[in-house]
C-alpha cells in the first residue's frame, strides 16, 4: 500500500529556503555557498509543487524493511494523458549524493533548463524531482533511526523513483528519465530495469560500470573516517563527530577541476580558507550517518552486465575535467558500444567546465538534451 500526500505551494521565500539545500558535491564543485545557489532561479518558471509520497512495508534488496518509506518530491508543469490515460511528457530527473531535488532548483540547472522556450519548457512537460532514500526530506538516517536504518542502495533508490511516479503520481511513461552524478547512474539503472518506461535517457558525469579504482577510493577513505571514528558511536552520537570534517574536505578534494581550485586557492593560506569556508558552512545541516549511507550506497551499483537492454536512445554526458570519472580511462567510451542507441560526449575542458560539478550547468549540454529530445515518442 502507498498513499500521496500533496503539500500545498510555499511562498516565495520559503521556496527561496528550500532552493538553498544545494548538494554537497554540487557546492562543493562550484565553490559557491549554497546562499548563492537559487538566486534568481525562480523567475522563468513556475514554482514547484511539492508532496511526499508514503510506501507502506517498503522492503529493501538487503532483506531490511521499513514500515513506512517517505519519498519527498517537487513537480513542475502539469501531467498531460492521452485517450488512453497515458502520459507522454513526464520527465523525470534524479539528483546527485547528498543532494535533493531542491539542489536542481538553480538558474544554472532549472534556469536554463525550465524556462519557456527551453528543452524542458514547464508549460510543455511534466517534470517530477524526487529525493532520493536517505536524502533531502525522504526518508534518512537522521530522521532517528541513525545506523539502524535500512542499509539501501541504488536499486532501492530506483525501485523508490519508480513506484513514486507509477503509483503516486500515477504516470506509465516518462518522455525522458536523465540524471546527474549519483542519479546519472540511477539513470543506466532505469533504462535496464525499466527499459519500456522511457522514450530516453539522458545520464550526466557517471560511468556505466561497477564503482572501482579512485572513485570507489574516495569513498572508502570517506566510509573508513566515519566508522573508524569513536565519537561516531556506532551511529549514536550526540553531536557530529570530528569525522565529518575529513569527510566534507574530501568531497571539496574531489569535486570540481584543479584550474578552478587554484585559482580559489592560490596560496597556502587561501587554501586552509577556502576548505574551512566549505567545510564548516557544510557542518551547518549535515550529517554524519546521512553521509555515511548516501555515501555506502553506491556499492550495488553495475549496470555494466546489463547495458544491451537499454533500448531507448541514450545520450551519456561527461565532462573532461571530472575528477570522478577521468576520460583518461576511456571506460564510456568502450562502455557505449554495448548500448544500442547509445552515444558518448564529452565536454571539453574550459574557463566554463567544473569538473564533475558541470552536470548542473546546463548551458554546457543542453544542445546535446535537445537533439535527445527530437528522437521519437514510444
Amino acid at each position: 500500500m502507498s498513499r500521496r500526500r500533496r503539500i500545498p505551494a510555499r511562498g516565495t521565500a520559503e521556496r527561496i529556503a528550500i532552493g538553498l539545500a544545494a548538494a554537497w558535491l554540487a557546492s562543493a564543485a562550484t565553490g559557491a555557498l549554497p546562499g548563492a545557489v537559487a538566486a534568481g532561479a525562480e523567475a522563468s518558471y513556475p514554482p514547484p509543487v511539492q508532496g511526499d509520497f508514503l510506501l507502506k512495508d517498503f522492503r529493501f534488496v538487503s532483506g531490511e524493511s521499513l514500515p513506512e518509506l517517505r519519498i519527498h518530491y517537487r513537480t513542475f508543469g502539469t501531467p498531460r494523458a492521452d485517450a488512453h490515460g497515458v502520459v507522454h511528457n513526464a520527465v523525470l530527473i534524479l539528483h546527485g549524493t547528498g543532494g535533493s531535488g531542491a539542489s536542481l532548483v538553480r538558474a544554472e540547472f532549472a534556469g536554463e533548463l525550465f524556462a519557456a522556450g527551453q528543452p524542458l519548457d514547464a508549460a510543455k512537460y511534466f517534470i517530477v524531482l524526487p529525493d532520493g532514500i536517505g536524502h533531502g526530506n525522504s526518508s534518512k538516517p537522521s530522521d532517528g533511526l541513525h545506523a539502524r536504518f535500512p542499509h539501501y542502495g541504488y536499486r532501492d533508490m530506483v525501485e523508490a523513483q519508480y513506484r513514486l511516479v507509477t503509483e503516486g503520481l500515477h504516470a506509465s511513461h516518462a518522455r525522458l528519465v536523465m540524471g546527474t552524478s549519483m542519479g546519472g547512474m540511477h539513470t543506466w539503472l532505469w533504462g535496464e530495469e525499466h527499459p519500456q518506461f522511457m522514450d530516453a535517457l539522458m545520464p550526466l558525469a557517471s560511468l556505466p560500470t561497477q564503482i572501482s579504482g579512485r572513485n570507489r577510493a574516495w569513498r572508502r577513505v570517506i566510509i573508513d573516517a566515519i566508522r573508524n571514528d569513536p565519537a561516531w558511536q556506532g551511529g549514536e552520537y550526540s553531536s557530529e563527530p570530528p569525522s565529518l570534517r575529513t569527510a566534507l574536505e574530501m568531497l571539496w578534494l574531489v569535486s570540481s577541476n584543479p584550474v578552478l581550485r587554484q585559482d580559489e586557492a592560490p596560496t597556502l593560506a587561501r587554501a586552509d580558507q577556502a576548505l574551512d569556508t566549505y567545510v564548516n558552512d557544510q557542518m551547518k545541516s549535515a550529517d554524519a550517518n546521512d553521509l555515511l549511507y548516501a555515501v555506502s550506497a553506491s556499492q550495488d551499483y553495475d549496470p555494466g552486465p546489463a547495458l544491451e537492454k537499454i533500448e531507448v536512445p541514450l545520450i551519456a554526458v561527461n565532462s573532461a575535467d571530472d575528477l570522478i570519472n577521468p576520460p583518461e580511462l576511456k571506460i564510456l567510451e568502450r562502455e557505449i558500444q554495448r548500448v544500442p542507441h547509445g552515444r558518448a560526449v564529452v565536454i571539453p575542458f574550459s574557463e566554463r567546465t567544473r569538473g564533475h560539478g558541470s552536470h548542473t550547468v546546463a548551458v554546457l549540454w543542453k544542445r546535446h538534451l535537445e537533439d535527445l529530445l527530437k528522437a521519437p515518442e514510444r
